[in-house]
C-alpha cells in the first residue's frame, strides 16, 4: 500500500507527547497492548514515537500496563 498516508499526519497532529492520552489511547488495544503498525497505519517514524510515548506514559502511571 504505497499510497497510504500516515494516520497521525493525516489528522494534523504536529507533536506526539506522552501527556496526550487521547492520542495514545487510540494506539493501545483494549487489552493494553500497543497496536502494530500494519493495523494503525502509521509511518515507521511516527509508530516509534507513539510506542516510546506509550511506554513513557506507562512508567509515569498515566496509562495502565494491563487493562
Amino acid at each position: 500500500y504505497q499510497n497510504r498516508k500516515c494516520q497521525i499526519t493525516k489528522t494534523g497532529v504536529k507533536y506526539i507527547d506522552y501527556k496526550n492520552l487521547y492520542l495514545l489511547g487510540r494506539y493501545v488495544s483494549r487489552w493494553g497492548r500497543i497496536v502494530p503498525r500494519y493495523y494503525s497505519g502509521n509511518s515507521l517514524q511516527n509508530q516509534k514515537k507513539v510506542a516510546n510515548d506509550v511506554k513513557r506514559a506507562r512508567h509515569m502511571a498515566l496509562l495502565p500496563f494491563v487493562k
